[in-house]
């Protein structure tokens, strides 16, 4: 089984770039949507960021209130790292797991999405890292269009290691600013070449 690392900087257009590689075959397990599901009610990573950060985090339903979260870890970054060793540690135990599944399954090709791949060391679990990237500018209005403000939009790029680095460390880079025809023959592409 080839496994794939899939990354890039925040409204890049990994979740797209994933919805490619799952279409064209693969095997896709995000690592945001791991974390979702592990801060839902009753979940033990959720318990801990209550006694971490407090209810201010959480709604008045007990449900984590992310907006609030958000704005305590990405404005600083000791509160940040509390947060990612609760969280990162899980998430990967769990992509691992699947990732293992699906070798047992004798699945061909599987993609793990990891926002920071690099930043959490995990290259090394990879035979091929593709990394999406468009111009600061789109981010930027990629960002805007889901109600971020520019504080908001540079305290998330600030957080993650710049993009420029993870092109130079990538097997394969796709640019996403064209339509998405030209991004799904990216896609194409990249597999071809695994």
């Amino acid at each position: 089984m080839k496994l794939c690392g899939l990354t890039g900087g925040v409204g890049m257009g990994k979740s797209t770039a994933a919805g490619f590689f799952s279409e064209l075959g693969a095997r896709v397990v995000d690592t945001d949507e791991i974390a979702r599901q592990l801060v839902q009610p009753g979940q033990p990573a959720l318990a801990e960021i209550e006694k971490e950060f407090g209810k201010k985090v959480l709604t008045a339903g007990g449900t984590l209130d992310r907006g609030a979260l958000a704005a305590t870890v990405f404005a600083d970054e000791t509160a940040r790292k509390k947060l990612e060793a609760i969280l990162h540690p899980r998430i990967r135990e769990i992509w691992m797991a699947q990732v293992e599944t699906w070798r047992k399954e004798g699945c061909s090709l599987a993609v793990v999405v990891i926002p920071l791949l690099y930043e959490t060391q995990a290259e090394s679990h990879f035979d091929r890292i593709v990394c999406v990237a468009c111009s600061a500018a789109t981010q930027r209005e990629r960002l805007h269009a889901r109600g971020w403000s520019d504080g908001q939009i540079d305290h998330r790029i600030a957080a993650q290691m710049p993009v420029e680095q993870k092109l130079a460390r990538a097997h394969f880079v796709t640019w996403t600013e064209g339509d998405l025809d030209v991004h799904r023959r990216q896609i194409v592409e990249i597999i071809g070449k695994f």
